[in-house]
């Protein structure tokens, strides 16, 4: 009982109890061992009680609809499911082992039975419970502090800096200077916390910077390790809540570098046993920024974060251009008329058309990756301007070799520190890739508008799956709101771009200040971007059918399949049957054998679908 007392005691939810309260929620705990890779719970399945970590890690995932994401690592200490002793309710992620576990199941039946022995213990108990929530939720769903956690505990901590003292709540990692950008910059209402990727960035390039230091001799062992595990538990996933800056800011990013590292200091002064604010045991400049500059951290940063979220987009291109060669296959035997200025033009297939969708998103996803390997330069070292002044000389190599291990990635340090600090030539060319990619999809986007137009008095040449009513006004109607919204996602890119092109332009001398406005139009684009090609795949493109009758009675109506038999009887004769089919209705195949320029069988030769789509020996 001891044994599962300690483990207990290092949770957050049960901190704080008395012993006579803990011992009951220990007496219904039981202990488990799982092996690596061992599915722990489901997405959507009833909570049975909380699991308390007490040795290994797990991995939390969500689904969303478009396959299950990574959310955050919990490791020991950390407890799962523990919402249930509130209220019965269901996982909202799944959890699969990591590495071998030793796990402690706490029976939310039993739990709530041994509490409702002693009235005191239970209301300790779930207390504690509610308020760590609750506290978690303020910094997972709020984009400002200040008012919100007034009414939550009320309870600050006096911190200060050049510019006089300011309270910050007491429960909060970041700081004095974070609080002072919360304030001067509520102008998005979009927090760094929103994007995930940046966050993670930010955290390897401090761990990396704590790693370099350390090895050089320049930073005490005990602060440097809890530095390089509190960026550790912010990669996995935590404290992202403690990001609230806006991501469009005055200062080039200084709020942002500030932000992580005020939120890496506390957390390691707590991992050093000392209270948050006590930073005379880890400072946020002198030990967390050793070596740094907001000049050459932040666009790291930037550069990391958008090859971090690249993935996604890459992952839901690849799943778009899969479904679309699909869709190719399955339409291949389906005739149909071809179209230039939206006028009739030649026979072609409906798989022809849906496999040249596959191929030029396939070209997108290669062109993305090449450019994105220009994110792979970085300043590291180069400090305020790139000269690399309160920097070790051998700091540059040394962190960007801590880099590499810490991200994966081939990193490599830029040749003129001077010049790289001040160039975002790579988002530029990188953000005109992007826009390239929306600009065809919504293309593809106008195209299935197009086809799938009528159903009556339209193309009709294909269905889209029906989402959803399309009027409060006409029965029946269902519009096609998914090309819709991939389309408007589309314009915000290309407008994305321009302001990416701008801010990149307006950099002065030796900085560009005008990176937050160019960071959060990036890393919006490829965020709704992704939405968009994963809602597009899942919610259009494997649902979409073909009016194959509609397709070929068209074919055989227009006069545009005359230029299949153009070879055999002459441009000026077909022109003729041309203008004639127009003008008098009369099918093209039957003006032909009437004119006596081909035979039936002849002209089931040359309207056959193999004649009529692909290139042929002319005769």
């Amino acid at each position: 009982m001891d044994a599962i007392s300690s483990v207990l005691r290092r949770c957050e939810i049960f901190s704080g109890l008395s012993d006579a309260d803990l011992g009951l929620v220990a007496g219904a705990a039981w202990r488990r061992e799982v092996p690596a890779g061992t599915r722990l719970f489901e997405q959507g399945a009833l909570r049975q009680g909380a699991t308390v970590i007490a040795e290994g890690r797990v991995e939390v995932l969500r689904d969303n609809g478009d396959g299950p994401e990574p959310i955050v690592i919990l490791g020991p200490g950390n407890v799962m499911g523990e919402q249930s002793f509130l209220a019965a309710s269901a996982h909202t992620a799944s959890a699969v082992a990591l590495t071998p576990l030793v796990l402690l199941d706490l029976d939310r039946e039993e739990v709530l039975a041994a509490l409702a022995r002693d009235g005191a213990a239970a209301i300790a108990v779930l207390s504690k419970v509610a308020t760590v929530l609750h506290q978690r939720l303020l910094y997972a769903a709020s984009p400002r502090t200040g008012r919100e956690q007034a009414f939550a505990s009320g309870r600050t901590r006096t911190e200060s800096d050049l510019l006089g003292t300011l309270e910050v709540p007491e429960d909060a990692l970041f700081g004095v200077q974070t609080l002072r950008a919360v304030h001067n910059f509520p102008i998005t209402g979009t927090p760094t916390s929103h994007f995930p990727a940046m966050i993670r960035a930010l955290a390897m390039v401090k761990q990396a910077a704590a790693r370099a230091n350390a090895r050089l001799g320049l930073l005490d062992g005990a602060i440097a390790a809890a530095i390089d595990t509190a960026c550790q538990e912010i990669i996995d996933g935590h404290w992202h809540g403690h990001f609230p800056t806006d991501m469009v800011q005055g200062g080039a990013g200084t709020s942002t570098n500030m932000n992580a590292n005020e939120v890496v200091a506390n957390r390691a002064l707590e991992l050093l046993g000392q209270p948050r604010g006590a930073y005379a045991h880890c400072h946020p400049n002198d030990h967390v920024n050793l070596g740094q500059s907001t000049n050459d951290v932040y666009p790291t940063a930037l550069r990391l974060s958008a090859i971090f979220m690249l993935q996604g987009l890459l992952a839901a291109m690849e799943r778009l251009q899969a479904a679309l060669h699909a869709k190719g296959l399955e339409f291949a035997p389906v005739i149909k008329m071809g179209r230039t200025q939206l006028q009739d033009a030649v026979p072609m297939t409906l798989g022809q058309e849906f496999e040249a969708y596959a191929v030029t998103t396939g070209e997108d996803i290669a062109r993305l990756r090449e450019t994105a390997r220009l994110f792979l330069e970085v300043n590291m070292g180069g400090t305020a301007i790139g000269t690399g002044i309160c920097a070790d000389p051998r700091y540059p190599e040394a962190v960007v070799e801590e880099l590499r291990k810490v991200t994966g990635l081939d990193i490599v340090l830029a040749e003129n520190l001077v010049e790289a600090t001040p160039d975002t030539g790579a988002f530029v060319m990188f953000s005109g890739v992007v826009k390239r990619a929306a600009v065809k999809l919504s293309k593809l986007c106008n195209d299935l508008r197009l086809l799938s137009s009528g159903p009556r008095c339209g193309f009709g040449e294909i269905n889209l799956p029906p989402m959803q009513p399309g009027s409060s006004i006409m029965p029946g109607k269902v519009n096609p709101v998914i090309p819709e919204v991939v389309n408007q996602v589309a314009f915000q890119v290309i407008g994305n771009d321009l302001t990416i092109t701008l801010a990149a332009e307006a950099g002065q001398l030796q900085l560009n200040v005008m990176e937050p406005i160019l960071a959060y139009s990036l890393a919006t684009s490829m965020r709704t971007l992704t939405a968009a090609v994963n809602v597009l795949t899942t919610k259009c493109i494997v649902g979409i059918t073909a009016n194959e009758e509609r397709c070929r009675e068209m074919v055989e109506r227009s006069i545009g399949i005359v230029t299949a038999v153009m070879p055999a009887i002459g441009y000026k004769r077909a022109t003729e049957v041309a203008k004639e089919a127009l003008e008098t209705g009369v099918p093209v195949r039957e003006l032909i054998v009437r004119k006596g320029y081909l035979t039936g069988a002849e002209l089931d030769e040359a309207f056959s679908l193999e004649a009529m789509t692909r290139p042929r020996p002319i005769r």
